[in-house]
């Protein structure tokens, strides 16, 4: 419990901190553009999907009905015990593929998925290893936070495998909605595209898919005009506080990091 002094020394370091983010922000999107106009193709990762980004490695085990199956083996139909939707059913699983441009090189940071280890989120969650693309999100205090904000570098950290190719899968119910992988709350499949490798089979079976509904629950953002928002009303809470679910979950996420 927190006394006046101490509360009030934390909501300053707030101020200060989402400020200090601000600038950042602004100086990045300066430099992206200086970038822009001299990017040259450059890439440590041949791969046909990166920009999907909110995928579960193979061999995750997914809650169904019947109990845990690995991602890879869940078919159309199957029924998931959901955070807000009860149990629903599969609507599709998409997939891809990501490899090594050149073997003898390490691989791209962006491209390393997040390994969160048994019990890394709250006791037994997940109550096994759990990987999944950086930009994944996990339910955390009612907000979808992308795993690569949770990253600690001790329980939850870049996970660098051996092969040169990392397979992923996604899972499509009929509107956005949070599943259990490896027992921890993670996000389903918001928009298909053309990125995955199956992106014809959902074709086949629902013709294109339609524009992207909401989300189930508040986003924290990272990056962009949404983040920039974000972090000025956080830079404010100690006088008016406007912030949304997921500004308060980044800034306790921070703030236990700090305090």
């Amino acid at each position: 419990m927190l006394n006046n002094a101490q509360d009030l020394s934390v909501k300053m370091e707030r101020t200060r901190r989402n400020i200090l983010k601000m600038g950042v922000l602004l100086g990045s999107a300066g430099l992206a553009k200086v970038n822009e106009a001299r990017a040259q193709p450059a890439a440590s990762v041949c791969a046909t999907a990166v920009g999907c980004g909110h995928c579960f490695l193979r061999g995750t085990n997914i809650r169904t009905v019947v109990g845990e199956r690995k991602v890879e083996d869940l078919a159309i139909g199957d029924l998931l015990p959901t955070m807000f939707g009860g149990l629903r059913p599969v609507q599709w699983i998409g997939r891809y593929s990501i490899k090594k441009s050149d073997p003898a090189k390490a691989w791209a940071k962006d491209a390393l998925p997040v390994r969160m280890a048994r019990s890394a989120l709250a006791p037994n969650v997940p109550h096994a290893d759990l990987y999944v693309t950086a930009h994944h999100n996990l339910l955390i205090d009612g907000a979808l936070v992308p795993a690569q904000m949770l990253v600690n570098g001790t329980t939850i950290t870049r996970y660098e495998p051996e092969s040169d190719e990392l397979e992923f899968f996604h899972v499509k119910l009929e509107s956005h909605d949070v599943v259990y992988a490896e027992g921890a709350p993670a996000e389903t499949l918001v928009h298909v595209d053309e990125s995955f490798v199956n992106f014809a089979d959902y074709l086949r079976r629902y013709g294109m898919p339609a524009t992207e509904k909401g989300r189930c629950a508040s986003l924290v953002r990272i990056g962009g005009c949404a983040e920039l928002k974000s972090r000025l009303r956080s830079a404010l809470s100690p006088w008016i506080d406007l912030r949304d679910q997921a500004d308060v979950v980044r800034d306790r996420l921070e703030e236990c990091g700090i305090v």
